[in-house]
């Protein structure tokens, strides 16, 4: 078996790269990735430098690994900066790192594409081999691999990389048959809670408006764009994607977008943007040009919810962090990385650093748990 390493995804055609894309998963579809790539999103100016294995058996695609060379840790929502502390502190450099992610995406998925027919535990540790092996020659000091899907994390940990877990909030559809029937699960206090945020939106005159990829128009991109600009200048952070990046996604995957607009006197307030899978919708960029009581839940959290359940898709992945969550039917869901570092020494503290990290996660999770706005408390 050969691998060979690819500095853009334009070298690999999209019929090739998605062959092996589990159905209805957005992300690591070509499209996405070129669209991050061609609008200099990610670029090895902005740290991000492209550098995807190909495993070919007798000039035979087998598997790609998505993979980029990373000089820092912006855009990844895995925090390891103590880590890149820790080596700067015993005069070893963290940077450049190895990273397989989707870029500015904390969504769980797959995470290395395999030909169906092949022994994917096999694939990954020949994966690993080489990169451990490109590690004793360069100044790299790790590989990390966030947020896979669950089969693929538990091949991860076969390998032997050291596994991390994180905690986000995902809704669950309980086979709703409306918002309201979702609202007859909760508690009375939630469910009073729920209305009155509605209500208050509905007060101030503002309506909102559900637009599918295609049906958006480029004004309509715009006026998103501006908002999700303006997210950011509230934090005094840097945006990472322009307009180029959706300009080209509308053109690309238009069937795997939902856009939502509240609308105020015949003028946009506010937007956010979602992904549709097969089963999950992904909320991932909102923005506002005025706060209103009520209207970030509205746009974000309860229009992707009632989309869910007019749609059937059984879950509402609404992106990192967020305990305001929890009272509005997100559950604690537990995510997963993957490291493997190169130094033994630092390897070791790691683990030991994860392993009680890992105790802690689960008695937030719990705790968590009782805080769910359902009649009865159950988690998915």
């Amino acid at each position: 078996m050969q691998i060979r390493q690819i500095n853009s995804i334009n070298e690999v055609t999209a019929a090739d790269w998605n062959q092996w894309v589990e159905p209805g998963y957005p992300f690591i579809r070509h499209e996405f990735l070129q669209a991050l790539e061609q609008s200099g999103a990610v670029s090895t100016e902005t740290g991000w430098q492209v550098s995807h294995l190909l495993l070919y058996q007798n000039h035979e695609l087998l598997a790609i690994l998505p993979l980029y060379r990373k000089q820092h840790s912006q855009g990844e929502y895995v925090f390891d900066q103590q880590w890149a502390a820790a080596y700067h502190q015993y005069g070893l450099a963290y940077y450049p790192k190895l990273l397989t992610a989707i870029p500015f995406t904390p969504s769980q998925g797959q995470r290395v594409l395999i030909k169906p027919t092949c022994d994917n535990q096999a694939v990954i540790s020949y994966f690993l081999s080489h990169i451990q092996q490109l590690a004793e020659h360069t100044h790299v000091s790790s590989w990390h691999c966030l947020f896979p899907a669950e089969q693929q994390f538990d091949q991860l940990r076969l390998a032997g990389l050291t596994i991390r877990q994180g905690v986000q909030f995902h809704w669950f559809n309980q086979s709703y048959q409306s918002f309201d029937d979702f609202l007859q699960s909760l508690t009375a206090s939630k469910r009073k809670m729920l209305k009155r945020e509605r209500r208050r939106v509905a007060d101030e005159g503002i309506h909102l408006d559900s637009i599918e990829g295609k049906d958006i128009t480029d004004e309509q991109w715009q006026v998103f764009f501006r908002f999700y600009v303006l997210t950011y200048q509230k934090k005094g952070a840097y945006a990472y994607l322009n307009l180029a990046f959706f300009r080209q996604i509308a053109a690309s995957m238009a069937e795997q977008l939902l856009l939502v607009l509240a609308v105020k006197d015949g003028q946009y307030i506010a937007a956010a943007l979602s992904f549709v899978g097969s089963d999950c919708l992904y909320g991932r960029y909102w923005g506002c040009e005025e706060d209103y009581s009520g209207l970030h839940f509205e746009t974000c959290y309860y229009q992707g919810i009632d989309y869910c359940i007019k749609q059937g898709l059984q879950r509402f992945d609404s992106g990192a962090q967020g305990e305001h969550k929890i009272a509005r039917g997100f559950q604690p869901v537990t995510t997963y990385s993957a490291h493997w570092l190169k130094d033994e020494r630092f390897a070791q503290v790691i683990a030991d650093f994860v392993g009680r990290e890992q105790q802690m996660l689960a008695d937030y999770k719990q705790d968590a748990s009782t805080y769910l706005p359902f009649k009865c408390k159950s988690q998915n």
